[in-house]
């Protein structure tokens, strides 16, 4: 009975399927994008064509294609096909396909493609049960992950799979998309509306099909053609990709330090208002300008750290949602200073000769000569009061071996520009 129903429901699978899965390519002549792993004459191409795939991990975000590519490999490979999802799937169930695997290659020579889906929700244990399989050839792995698979993926995973980067779509491939949508709906879209819902699915294929289908039945229901308010109404909100405590949260906030150093305020402030709208949390944000104002400005500007640390302090007293102007302030103003990198220099070099030479004595004439007897010792012989003396302006404090020694070198920049380091 149960295989019944089951077959019934397959049937009308196609029927009530939603349109995205409905339109899912099962040739790699069908499957749109991705060209800079999928290109005419790319390896990746050529294995599938070849029925050659190897383990493999394909890493990008929601609706780039992860899952279609895998079932383009199943279509056309020989090898038998296994699917699990990490969110579900247990150890035994990995197992047991593993078994199966080793049975089938040895009994029928036939080798076996497992692809898991959603492959970083693996913790350590079960991504250690595929290692031994995937190192013998007993399976060929493919793994799917929105997340950085160098930090969720284990090593010894990684070092025997092929990562291969899908990216998200352009509007121009997600143009073409909607129009096969069309078409198997059997609506009439304006190459305006095309373009439109191409821009609102933001970089995501599944995401565009949804709104197509959405839009096309509400304006199906009120008697009406399709037009930009049906387009409007099912893609109420663009969607963020961003994971605060994943891959993203590491792109933005590179992106957000490089642009101020690279004093570009607008790619600043928008990187910023990126971060926050995801849910990065303010702190961390400012944190990191804190951080910049002195290893990229420093002295060429003083005021920038104190405009940071007052931005880090708004996020306490003020919070969100009103900080948001205080970060921006303090975001365009980093942006906008001069830029040295003196400090961080001589902090890293000073630091060198320090490990290598560990802590120097400083000069008798600098070290501490107030207690009884220091001055028996020679302590505090020599030194030259600069105040009663301007030539004390001119020693040179370091410890003998570092006589001559430069750690701060001026930029030039800013108000470091007349200053010689002298």
């Amino acid at each position: 009975m149960g295989n019944l129903f089951s077959d019934a429901a397959n049937e009308r699978l196609p029927e009530t399927a939603p349109l995205a899965l409905r339109m899912r390519p099962r040739r790699l002549e069908d499957f749109v994008g991705q060209e800079q792993v999928l290109g005419e004459n790319s390896a990746l191409r050529l294995a599938i064509a070849e029925d050659r795939v190897g383990s493999s991990i394909l890493y990008g975000p929601p609706g780039s294609g992860k899952t279609t590519l895998a079932r383009v490999i199943a279509n056309t490979t020989g090898a038998a096909f296994e699917e699990l999802s990490a969110v579900s799937a247990t150890v035994a169930q990995v197992r047991e396909v593993l078994k199966a695997g080793r049975e089938r290659l040895g009994a029928q020579g036939q080798r076996t493609i497992l692809f898991l889906d959603e492959i970083h929700r693996f913790n350590k244990a079960q991504q250690d049960a595929l290692l031994p399989a995937v190192e013998e050839g007993t399976i060929t792995l493919i793994g799917a992950t929105t997340e950085n698979p160098y930090f969720e993926v284990n090593s010894a995973l990684l070092s025997r799979s092929q990562i291969y980067e899908l990216v998200p779509l352009t509007d121009e491939e997600l143009a073409a998309i909607v129009r096969r949508g069309a078409a198997e709906l059997d609506a009439d879209v304006s190459e305006e509306l095309v373009g439109l819902i191409a821009h609102r699915a933001g970089g995501d294929a599944r995401n565009a099909l949804n709104i197509l289908e959405l839009a096309s039945q509400t304006a199906t229901v009120q008697g009406q053609a399709l037009d930009v308010s049906h387009v409007e109404d099912a893609s109420r909100k663009r969607p963020l990709v961003y994971d605060k405590g994943g891959d993203a949260h590491y792109d933005f906030v590179s992106a957000f330090i490089k642009s101020m150093r690279g004093s570009d305020p607008d790619a600043s402030v928008y990187y910023l208002a990126a971060m926050l709208a995801g849910g990065e949390d303010p702190r961390f944000v400012a944190r990191r300008m804190v951080i910049l104002a002195s290893e990229d400005i420093g002295n060429a500007d003083p005021r920038a750290l104190l405009v940071a640390v007052a931005a880090a302090h708004a996020v306490e007293h003020v919070g969100l949602p009103e900080v948001q102007l205080n970060l921006a302030q303090a975001a365009i103003y980093l942006a906008r200073a001069p830029k040295s990198n003196a400090v961080i220099t001589a902090l890293r070099e000073a630091q060198a000769d320090v490990k290598e030479h560990g802590h120097v004595r400083p000069p008798d004439a600098l070290r501490d000569a107030s207690y009884f007897g220091a001055k028996k010792l020679g302590r505090g012989k020599g030194y030259i009061y600069p105040h009663s003396d301007p030539l004390g302006f001119e020693v040179d404090n370091l410890p003998e071996p570092l006589k001559g020694k430069k750690y701060y070198r001026p930029s030039g920049s800013g108000e470091e520009g007349g200053d010689d380091g002298d």
